[in-house]
C-alpha cells in the first residue's frame, strides 16, 4: 500500500499562453525530485481568451498528474482558487503562481514546514526576516509593503505577508473555511477566517523574484496592480473594522478637546472683566460665554460639529465591534457543523 502523502498543487491561470509550457516544465522537473510525495497539479483555466486552456490540455497528455479545469468565463482569482480547492484530492494543498515569481523549491519548503510544525497554514513571506525581493518596481513594492503593514496593524496576529498567494494548507482545514471572496481579497480572507478559528499560521522566508517576468505578455498591467492594491486596503478593513471607526472617532475627539480647551481659556480670560448688575457666578459666566461666542462663533460651530462626528464614529466603532464578535461566534459554530458533515460524508 502507498503510504505517501498526496500534495495538490493548485495553480490559477488566465491568458498565460506565453509562459504556461515553460513554467510547467520547471514545476514538474522540481516535483520529480520529491519522490516521497504523490503529486497532483491542478490548472484552473479561468476563462482565458488565448490558447492557455488548449496548451494545458496538451501538456496533460504527457503528464498524468496534471488536471485541467476550465471556467467558461473569467471569474477572477478567488473563484479560480475555490474551484481548485473543491477538486483537490490531496492531504495538503499548495497554492502557486504560474509566473514562477516564487521558484519551485518554495513548494517543497512549504510542505516540509507544514508537516514539521503541524500548522494549518504556511505562508511564503518575502517581507519577513530572511525574505528577499528582487526585480519588483519600487512603487509596486512600496504599495505592497504599505498594504501588508496596515493589515499587520489591524489584525490580531502579526504576520509579515497577508496578500501573497503562495501558501500550503492542510486540505481538511482549508475546505472548512467556507470562502466567499471573488478576487485578490481571498488571500487575506483565508488568514482572517483562520484567525477566527485560532488556527496555527506559520511563515517561511521567501524570495519574490520578478527578474524573469514576461512583461511582453502583459501580465502585470497597471489595472491589475491597482485592483490588487485596492483589494488589499479593503481587506485590511475586515480584520478589525472597529479599529478604523475608533481611530477616526478618537482623532475627532482630540480635535474637539483642543477647540473646547481654547474656548474655556478664552472664557476664563474674559470672566474677570465682566460687569453685570448681578454678582451671581452663572450670570457673569453666561455673559462671558456670550462674548466669547460673538467674538469667535466659528469655534463653537466647528467644535459642536466635530463633537457630533466623534460621537457618530465612536458609536459605529462599538456597533462594529459587537457585530464582529457575533460574526466570529457564528462562523465558529458553522465551521464546526461543516466539519461534522464532512466527517460523516467521508
Amino acid at each position: 500500500m502507498d503510504n505517501k502523502k498526496t500534495i495538490s498543487l493548485v495553480i490559477p491561470a488566465f491568458n498565460e499562453e506565453a509562459i504556461i509550457e515553460s513554467s510547467l516544465d520547471a514545476i514538474f522537473i522540481y516535483l520529480d525530485t520529491k519522490k516521497r510525495f504523490n503529486w497532483e497539479v491542478i490548472i484552473v483555466n479561468d476563462g482565458s481568451r488565448d490558447t492557455t486552456g488548449e496548451l494545458a490540455e496538451k501538456y496533460s497528455v504527457k503528464r498524468q498528474e496534471l488536471k485541467v479545469i476550465h471556467h467558461k468565463l473569467n471569474r477572477n482569482l478567488g473563484a479560480a482558487l475555490r474551484t481548485g480547492f473543491e477538486k483537490a484530492a490531496g492531504d495538503y494543498i499548495v497554492t502557486y503562481d504560474l509566473d514562477l515569481s516564487y521558484s519551485p523549491d518554495h513548494i517543497g519548503a512549504l510542505i516540509d514546514k507544514i508537516i514539521e510544525t503541524d500548522a494549518e497554514m504556511v505562508i511564503a513571506s518575502p517581507y519577513m526576516k530572511g525574505g528577499k525581493v528582487t526585480g519588483v518596481p519600487k512603487r509596486r513594492l512600496f504599495y505592497s509593503k504599505v498594504v501588508n503593514k496596515m493589515m499587520s496593524i489591524t489584525s490580531q496576529k502579526k504576520l509579515s505577508t497577508y496578500t501573497g498567494m503562495v501558501r500550503a494548507f492542510k486540505a481538511s482545514f482549508l475546505k472548512s473555511l467556507n470562502l466567499k471572496a471573488m478576487d485578490y481579497e481571498i488571500n487575506p480572507e483565508m488568514i482572517y477566517k483562520a484567525f477566527i478559528l485560532r488556527a496555527r499560521i506559520v511563515e517561511i522566508p521567501a524570495h519574490l523574484d520578478w527578474s524573469f517576468q514576461n512583461k511582453a505578455a502583459g501580465r502585470m498591467s497597471g489595472m491589475r496592480i491597482a485592483r490588487g492594491i485596492f483589494s488589499g486596503f479593503m481587506s485590511g478593513f475586515i480584520f478589525r473594522p472597529y479599529f478604523f471607526f475608533f481611530l477616526v472617532g478618537i482623532i475627532m475627539s482630540l480635535i474637539f478637546l483642543y477647540i473646547f480647551i481654547w474656548i474655556v481659556i478664552n472664557i476664563i480670560s474674559i470672566y474677570p472683566e465682566i460687569n453685570v448688575l448681578s454678582n451671581y457666578f452663572d450670570d457673569k459666566f453666561s455673559k462671558a460665554i456670550s462674548i466669547a461666542f460673538n467674538t469667535r462663533p466659528h469655534a463653537f460651530f466647528i467644535g459642536g460639529g466635530v463633537l457630533l462626528i466623534a460621537i457618530q464614529f465612536l458609536s459605529l466603532g462599538f456597533l462594529s465591534l459587537q457585530n464582529k464578535r457575533y460574526f466570529d461566534e457564528s462562523f465558529n459554530i458553522s465551521t464546526k457543523i461543516l466539519r461534522e458533515i464532512q466527517k460523516h460524508d467521508n
